[in-house]
């Protein structure tokens, strides 16, 4: 079988920095902090005040009909509106491609607990009779991929991927390689989560992974300096439509980048801590980079997962070292958008890969925000403060989640 090769030709997007993929961009190319006093809920209880939310989203435009959108959970919401965008964006003629053939793969790494709170509530305070009939569809995390494909009547290879905060890379890599392996065209995929909630925002608090710089919102996150103190809850989608080579060249699909390679590994190590040597990691950029075809010298940039947690952005640093050798400290660029965003958990990756394929469109790449003073054992150039001018023709953009799941996208600059 002839070599498929895969292309990324749509971008959808919703974060804490805008409501579509432009506002996004040229917020993280500014330095600028989404991030602020949580005014979604009451946290005069908790520990921790901010988060990232998005801000004066109507997600009603973005759905055929509009009761469909009351009956869908704000994850569900985000995450078709950001198809919508990167549909768009790519330009598919819905008249004339096959249906068949364009698959969707849009998950969370938490799903409807919005609606499971609300719902539970009602159970206890006014008993069985009173809980929805959509609790159950609005609640699971597969639902958001099932109502995409119904918007459009994309018949091809539909699934849900829940890896925590690597879902959004790994529905993305599982996309990618389904097209190679020649049972699908096209395909929507990446992820949307809305966990800025009470039972959340409690359990991530309890165990202490979040920052508490209540007082200073916009520089609670800080990836890789001295003084962080866990990471900053946020919320959003980032969806691609990524196509194969000939089937977009056909339509005459404008081309963000080529999709060159997918890495997966596990940490086999704790249910919430990351090995402490960066093995995993660097197995997963390692496979990548194989996939890839390319050495590690040939990376310019790596959009770091990063979240601004004490082990988290020591251990990333170690698995870069691993990976990269001697080009981490020599030319590699490395930066965390989490600075800004906050941690869009299962949608992080969606919104992160986009980052990279801005940085490859415009050669800007974004900062490190609130970085004043780095931590010792963090010693690459993760560009502080202000986005930089770099030649970037390739970028890899990592994910790991809870449970030890590691995902690594690869991306270049495209040439026929």
């Amino acid at each position: 079988m002839k070599e498929r090769r895969v292309v990324i030709t749509g971008i959808g997007c919703i974060s804490p920095l805008g409501n579509d993929l432009t506002s996004t961009w040229e917020a993280m190319k500014a330095g600028r902090s989404g991030i602020d006093q949580i005014h979604s809920m009451d946290v005069s209880a908790y520990d921790v005040h901010i988060g990232g939310e998005v801000k004066g989203f109507n997600a009603e435009p973005f759905f055929t009909n509009a009761k469909d959108c009351r009956r869908a959970d704000r994850y569900v919401q985000l995450a078709v509106a950001a198809s919508r965008m990167a549909l768009l964006d790519s330009g598919l003629d819905l008249d004339t491609v096959n249906k068949d053939r364009v698959g969707v793969i849009v998950s969370s790494g938490i799903g409807g607990l919005g609606t499971l709170e609300g719902e539970h509530s009602k159970l206890v305070l006014r008993g069985p009779g009173r809980v929805s009939p959509f609790l159950v569809p609005m609640m699971i995390a597969n639902i958001a991929s099932g109502i995409v494909s119904m918007e459009y009547g994309f018949g091809g290879p539909n699934m849900a991927i829940v890896t925590a905060c690597a879902t959004s890379n790994h529905s993305i890599g599982e996309s990618w390689r389904i097209i190679k392996f020649g049972d699908a065209d096209a395909f929507l995929c990446g992820g949307g989560e809305a966990s800025i909630l009470p039972c959340a925002l409690a359990g991530f608090s309890n165990m202490k992974a979040l920052s508490t710089r209540n007082d200073e919102p916009q520089r609670a996150s800080r990836p890789f300096d001295v003084d962080r103190d866990g990471f900053v809850m946020g919320e959003g989608a980032g969806i691609l439509m990524i196509e194969e080579l000939e089937h977009a060249k056909k339509r005459g699909a404008r081309i963000y980048a080529e999709l060159i390679g997918y890495g997966l590994s596990a940490d086999a190590y704790h249910m919430t801590s990351p090995h402490p040597e960066g093995l995993g990691a660097s197995r997963c950029m390692d496979i990548a980079l194989h996939h890839g075809g390319i050495n590690a010298e040939q990376v310019d940039y790596v959009n770091a997962h990063g979240t601004s947690t004490g082990l988290g952005d020591i251990c990333e640093t170690k698995a870069i070292k691993k990976t990269f050798g001697g080009h981490a400290k020599n030319g590699l660029l490395v930066s965390s958008t989490k600075s800004m965003t906050g941690h869009l958990l299962g949608a992080a990756g969606g919104v992160e890969i986009a980052a990279c394929l801005m940085a490859m469109k415009e050669n800007i790449v974004p900062p490190t925000i609130n970085l004043d003073q780095a931590d010792p054992e963090c010693d690459l150039d993760y560009i502080p403060h202000t986005a930089r001018e770099a030649k970037v023709d390739v970028a890899l953009s990592n994910s790991f989640g809870f449970g030890g799941h590691n995902a690594s996208l690869l991306v270049r600059r495209f040439s026929c």
